[in-house]
């Protein structure tokens, strides 16, 4: 099998079509590959291994699985996706005397070293958020929070920092949002507000938090329209949302980002506030 950049989607497609049929290792490994295909090319197999909490050799099983003589072979696919990807040439160089060497860069360890490494792989994060985003699932989430009687947002852990913006913002453009954070020991009162005619804004990610999946679940039953904001086709608000937007935070060291989650949270809430000034523009014609 040649490693061409064109053959990643393919490849992510194969494992998400196959993924059910796959064991429960093999699972752990999909999933790994899924979330977290800028990292791989940087990543040991050890690495990989310990961060998908699977044996070494299961990872040369995957890629046999799917068509690999073994799991460096399937490296190459990332690889050379993200050099074709890549506007710096100095990461291509980088990544180019990866692939050619066999060797890992070497890990940031002064302070602007770690700067330059999350503004690098931040940076390439964002240039393919645009790539990973359906046109039609940002304009489907504009008209269902234009249409919304109440916006519920909820997020947790690392997932209330997007939570907390995007309920700021929406009271700025003068929606009725609420965010749902437990305060008290009250989420069964929180959750129980959410009625039909309104709009969940839930965001996970991976380990995904407990109260966050109860409250899609609920919102499903009621009939509330759900928009998710989440890390895997897999996730668990995949199901339960209208629209599913999968963002590829960048990772470094264990430490994932929320720049591009920021980015889509910025790009709703400035398109639903373009759209109110057209209606608003139009409103006001019509009276004159």
């Amino acid at each position: 099998m040649t490693t061409s950049s064109s053959q990643l989607s393919s490849l992510q497609d194969d494992i998400r079509n196959r993924y059910d049929t796959l064991s429960k290792r093999l699972k752990q490994v999909a999933r790994y590959i899924l979330d977290n295909s800028n990292s791989i090319p940087f990543d040991t197999i050890a690495s990989i291994a310990e961060r998908a909490n699977v044996p070494p050799s299961t990872l040369i099983r995957f890629a046999n699985a799917f068509g690999f003589d073994g799991f460096n072979e399937m490296k190459q696919v990332f690889r050379q996706h993200m050099m074709e990807d890549t506007v710096s040439y100095t990461e291509r160089a980088r990544l180019f005397r990866q692939t050619a060497a066999g060797t890992e860069a070497n890990a940031p360890e002064t302070p602007m070293e770690i700067l330059n490494m999350f503004s690098m792989v931040n940076s390439l994060a964002l240039q393919q958020l645009p790539g990973q985003i359906n046109e039609a699932d940002l304009s489907r989430a504009v008209s269902l929070l234009a249409a919304a009687n109440n916006i519920y947002v909820i997020g947790l852990r690392r997932s209330f920092s997007i939570a907390s913006y995007l309920t700021y913002a929406l009271r700025h453009l003068e929606r009725r949002a609420f965010l749902i954070d437990g305060l008290g020991g009250m989420f069964t009162e929180q959750l129980s507000m959410v009625q039909p005619d309104d709009v969940v804004i839930a965001i996970s990610y991976s380990p995904y938090a407990q109260e966050v999946v109860e409250l899609v679940s609920m919102g499903a039953k009621i009939g509330a329209k759900q928009i998710a904001i989440t890390d895997s086709l897999v996730s668990p608000l995949a199901a339960f949302s209208e629209v599913c937007f999968v963002v590829r935070e960048a990772q470094v060291d264990g430490f994932r980002s929320q720049v591009s989650s920021m980015c889509l949270s910025q790009t709703l809430m400035l398109s639903l506030a373009m759209q109110n000034a057209t209606h608003q523009l139009a409103d006001s014609q019509n009276i004159g």
